[in-house]
């Protein structure tokens, strides 16, 4: 099949290329967005591709991206596992580039449900103000948008002030919430205010969301492997299971009560004095502290220590001493910050999380 490359900043282009390819028809590329009418630079992309209907790229927020390959199968039982978890079809609001696979799932449900999505312009920064005002917009009797915790973050903030912004997040019959690790208190705060919050786990090989809430969506398996998450489902991309039928992550995970329950990154752990410190808990633990807003983790190169970690926030610039003490407290030596830097805003890739490649930059200057 043929390869039909698609600015990010074309959604209706994209819509329709994605519709033809659930169809059997070809094969999309959603790329960057299209700027002053010059599609970005594009490499190694293949003139012809069999068994594929999307070609998306892992966020590459550790790295250097990765291209999925995913068939119209994979595309539809993904679609179809999510409405089959709610119970219903519905309308979506697309808040996220379609570049990326949160994004591209909103376009793909809306016509698997064949169901009208209200589009945001994700070329601009988000705002609470404008994500209310486009839900205004929805008509549909069930209502459904894909967040990352910083969208969400900035929602919770803006809510506890604002009702027009609450009753928007009510209006919603559930909100996914995935791509990184949230923030407990946030989301414990909006469902205590009819929010319905829905935790997702899942990534682009995966085609997006697997795991609702830790409950595994229909045909989904999970297992955990050497402490790794293993995932085996008709959702998978094209030739990324082992031969077993079963993805193995790089997440760290458990099971508890037959629910799923997400450690982290495997490779988001480094060896502090001979002893393990997980990255993901330092950010929980700096990110409970009142006057941080938001906060990201490195690991930094020590001569005695081995690695150490480092610390960048966004807050109020009195706690910065008090962060360090606070996880040193919580988790021990190994795992307190050696230097804590205050910023005005977190380095983020184009789909929302955290350039966590360019947040280790920072300590380079």
């Amino acid at each position: 099949m043929n390869v039909k490359v698609i600015p990010a900043n074309d959604v209706v282009g994209a819509t329709i290329a994605l519709g033809d390819a659930l169809a059997g028809n070809g094969t999309v590329f959603i790329c960057g967005p299209e700027i002053a009418g010059v599609k970005p630079k594009i490499q190694e992309l293949p003139e012809e591709v069999s068994n594929t209907a999307l070609i998306i790229e892992s966020s590459g927020s550790t790295g250097t991206p990765k291209r999925i390959h995913l068939s119209k199968e994979a595309l539809i039982a993904s679609a179809k596992a999510t409405e089959e978890y709610f119970g219903t079809s519905g309308q979506w609001l697309l808040a996220l580039p379609i570049n990326y696979i949160a994004g591209a799932q909103v376009l793909i449900r809306s016509l698997v449900a064949e169901t009208q999505p209200v589009v945001m312009n994700t070329l601009v920064s988000f705002t609470p103000e404008a994500f209310a005002r486009s839900a205004q917009l929805m008509t549909g009797e069930h209502r459904f948008t894909s967040l990352v915790p910083t969208q969400l973050k900035r929602l919770a903030d803006v809510a506890a002030l604002d009702d027009f912004v609450l009753r928007a997040l009510q209006s919603f019959t559930a909100i996914l919430v995935g791509g990184q690790a949230v923030d407990p208190a946030v989301v414990s705060s909006l469902r205590d205010k009819g929010v319905n919050i829905v935790l997702s786990y899942g990534m682009a090989e995966t085609a997006g969301g697997v795991v609702y809430d830790g409950k595994a969506l229909s045909g989904v398996s999970v297992e955990i492997r050497d402490g790794l998450i293993a995932i085996k489902c008709p959702t998978l991309a094209n030739d990324v299971a082992d031969e077993s039928g079963f993805l193995i992550t790089q997440d760290s995970g458990e099971l508890v009560a037959g629910k799923l329950k997400v450690l982290g990154r495997a490779d988001r752990v480094l060896i502090s004095g001979a002893l393990k410190v997980s990255l993901d808990s330092v950010e929980a633990v700096a990110s409970s502290i009142g006057g941080v807003v938001e906060v990201a983790a490195t690991a930094l190169d020590s001569a005695e220590w081995g690695q150490r970690v480092g610390l960048v926030y966004v807050g109020s610039p009195e706690v910065a001493d008090y962060l360090a003490a606070a996880v040193f407290e919580q988790l021990g030596l190994a795992a307190k910050p050696i230097r804590v830097i205050r910023v005005d805003k977190l380095p983020r890739l184009v789909s929302g999380k955290t350039d966590l490649v360019s947040v280790r930059k920072l300590f380079d200057v």
